[in-house]
């Protein structure tokens, strides 16, 4: 499960056996919610946040640090799945220690 981001305790991971559309799971304290990118002619046109079947989703200041956070990066989380997935590299962990805006 390749850790992207670490976010003041919210953790952002692919699974290891996703598949498309392009999306990142978030975690924080017991709680997942998932990104979906929606991409149109390769270019990033919108972001979904989906409930994880099973599990509380994020919620608060959670869940609105995944939004910041998704739609800041969402350049990068496209160029890290096509990494790991199609070229099959390992991802580094990007720990962000400064709040985004």
């Amino acid at each position: 499960m390749p850790k992207l981001y670490e976010y003041f305790g919210l953790r952002v991971y692919f699974y290891a056996n996703e598949h498309e559309p392009v999306h990142v799971h978030g975690f924080y304290q017991g709680c997942e919610s998932r990104a979906e990118l929606v991409i149109e002619n390769g270019v990033i046109v919108g972001i979904r946040i989906l409930r994880v079947a099973g599990m509380e989703p994020l919620k608060g200041r959670a869940l609105a640090d995944f939004k910041l956070l998704i739609s800041r990066k969402a350049g990068d989380i496209v160029r890290k799945w096509i990494e790991f997935f199609v070229h099959h590299r390992q991802i580094e962990t990007e720990v962000i220690t400064r709040k985004l805006k």
